[in-house]
C-alpha cells in the first residue's frame, strides 16, 4: 500500500513581509520658526516658544539667505527676519553691513520671493518704527521691536502671523475662484446663442439648465435664424455625455449649423455636412448627437420637419390638447452611420400655435421614487395641464422644468434645452 506523501509544511512568512501595522493620525508637528538675523555676539537671543496648545515652537537660525534657503522646509511655517541683515552686491544678504533701509527692503522682498507660503515677522530696532511699517506694507505679516523679544509677545506674533498668512492665502484663493468663475460664466453665456428673427413676427422663449454642477453650458444646444426668404429656421440637439468635450462640440455644431443655414443648406444636405463636422471634431468615434431642425415658411402656417435620433417637437393649438410631431421619418442620430439619409416632411402649423422643441434631459428624468421615466407623453401632458391654466411664453416654460424636477425628486442630472416659438395669427410680412 502506497505511503500518502506528506502534507507540506506552510512555509513561515519572513518578518520583512509582514504586513505593517496600519498608521494612525500623524502627530501634528506644531509650529516651526526661522530665524534669519546676523549677529556674532549672539546678542540676539530668542526666547522660549510655545504654541497655542502649549507645543513647543521648534527655532532654527540662519546667518544668511543662502542658508536660509537650506534651512527652510515646509515645516517652517513663520520666518523671523532681522531688517539689519548685511546685504552683499549680489543679493544674498551676506557681504558687508549696510543699514540703508532700501537695502533692507529688498532684503525682505527676497524673503517673500523665496517662501511666498510662509508668515514674515520683521524684526528692527525700536526707534525705527517708519521702516517697520514700510516692511508690512512691503508683505510681512507684522513687525517686532528687538527690545520686545519675550516669550509671550513673540509667542503671540508668530501665532498672529502664520494664522493672519493662512487667512491671507485662503482669502486670495477664494479671490481667484471667483474670478476664474466669473470669467467662465461670461465665456459660457458668450456661448449660448442670440437669435437672429429681426422681421418675425414669432414669438420666442428658452430655457437652459445643464446638468453639470457650476456649469452654465452643457452638451445641449440650440439656434434660431430667419433666412432672407423670410423662413425662419430653428434647431435643438444634444451631444451625448456631459462634459467640458461634449459642450465645446455642440458650440461648434450650433456655429456650423448657424453658417450652413445662413449659407443657403437645409434638409439632408445640411445634416450631411454637421455629420462631416462632428466626425472630424470628437475625440472618440463612440460620440455622436442627436439633432431636430424645423423650418418654417414666411406664412408661419407649415414647417419642414427633420429628424436625426431626436425627440419629435410638441406642437399646441389653442384650446386642444397639445400633440407629438410625427417621428417615424427621422433619420440616425449624426456621427452613427457613415453614408445616413435624413428625410424631412412638410407639417401643418395653423393660424396659432406654439411649437416646443426639447432636449431628452426633459422627458428622461423619473416620475416619483418609480423607475418610470417621464417620457414624451408624459411630457405633453404635463404641458397640455399647464397651457390649459393659461401659462404661456417664458412662464410656462420655467413651469415646465420645475415640474418635471419636482416629479424626478431632485434635480435632473442630464441637460436640458427648451425652445418654444408661436404665433398669433398674425400675417408675416413679405420679405
Amino acid at each position: 500500500m502506497p505511503v500518502p506523501a506528506p502534507a507540506p509544511v506552510p512555509r513561515p512568512r519572513e518578518a520583512s513581509a509582514a504586513a505593517p501595522p496600519p498608521l494612525g493620525p500623524l502627530p501634528d508637528p506644531g509650529i516651526s520658526l526661522l530665524v534669519i538675523e546676523d549677529d556674532p555676539a549672539g546678542s540676539l537671543a530668542m526666547p522660549e516658544l510655545v504654541d497655542a496648545e502649549g507645543k513647543p515652537v521648534r527655532v532654527r537660525t540662519a546667518r544668511n539667505l543662502t542658508e536660509a534657503q537650506r534651512l527652510l522646509t515646509d515645516d517652517a511655517q513663520c520666518i523671523v527676519l532681522d531688517l539689519a541683515l548685511p546685504r552683499s552686491k549680489d543679493g544674498q544678504g551676506d557681504g558687508a553691513a549696510g543699514d540703508g533701509g532700501d537695502d533692507a527692503l529688498e532684503t525682505l522682498r527676497q524673503v517673500l520671493r523665496l517662501a511666498p507660503g510662509h508668515a514674515v515677522l520683521a524684526l528692527t530696532a525700536e526707534g525705527d518704527a517708519e521702516r517697520a511699517a514700510e516692511a508690512v506694507r512691503v508683505g510681512a505679516q507684522d513687525y517686532l521691536f528687538r527690545h520686545e523679544l519675550d516669550d509671550r509677545v513673540l509667542s503671540r506674533a508668530v501665532r498672529y502671523a502664520v494664522e493672519r498668512k493662512r487667512a491671507d492665502h485662503a482669502r486670495r484663493q477664494l479671490t481667484e475662484s471667483r474670478l476664474r468663475a466669473r470669467e467662465n460664466a461670461r465665456l459660457e453665456r458668450g456661448l449660448l446663442p442670440t437669435p437672429l428673427l429681426d422681421g418675425s413676427n414669432l414669438r420666442f422663449a428658452t430655457r437652459y439648465r445643464p446638468g453639470r454642477s457650476r456649469a452654465l453650458l452643457g452638451g445641449d444646444f440650440y439656434d434660431t435664424v430667419r433666412t432672407p426668404d423670410g423662413v425662419v429656421h430653428a434647431m435643438i440637439g444634444d451631444v451625448c455625455g456631459h462634459g467640458p468635450d461634449e459642450a465645446a462640440l455642440g458650440v461648434e455644431l450650433r456655429i456650423a449649423w448657424r453658417a450652413l443655414t445662413l449659407a443657403g443648406l437645409s434638409g439632408n444636405s445640411l445634416l450631411s455636412t454637421l455629420q462631416q463636422v462632428l466626425e472630424h471634431e470628437r475625440d472618440d468615434e463612440e460620440i455622436f448627437a442627436t439633432l431636430c431642425t424645423v423650418d418654417i415658411a414666411p406664412d408661419s402656417r407649415r414647417a419642414g420637419l427633420c429628424l436625426a435620433g431626436h425627440p419629435a417637437p410638441l406642437l399646441a393649438h389653442s384650446g386642444k390638447a397639445p400633440k407629438l410631431l410625427p417621428y417615424d421619418e427621422g433619420g440616425p442620430a449624426l456621427g452613427l452611420l457613415p453614408d445616413a439619409r435624413w428625410p424631412c416632411r412638410e407639417v401643418e402649423l395653423g393660424t396659432e400655435w406654439s411649437l416646443m422643441m426639447y432636449t431628452d434631459g426633459l422627458i428622461e428624468g423619473r416620475v416619483g421614487a418609480g423607475s418610470d421615466r417621464l417620457g414624451e407623453e408624459g411630457m405633453a401632458e404635463l404641458v397640455g395641464e399647464l397651457l390649459a391654466a393659461g401659462l404661456s411664453g417664458e412662464t410656462l416654460l420655467d413651469a415646465t422644468v420645475t415640474q418635471v424636477r419636482e416629479l424626478n425628486g431632485g434635480e435632473l442630472t442630464d441637460d436640458v434645452a427648451v425652445l418654444l416659438l408661436g404665433h398669433d395669427g398674425v400675417e408675416q410680412p413679405t420679405p
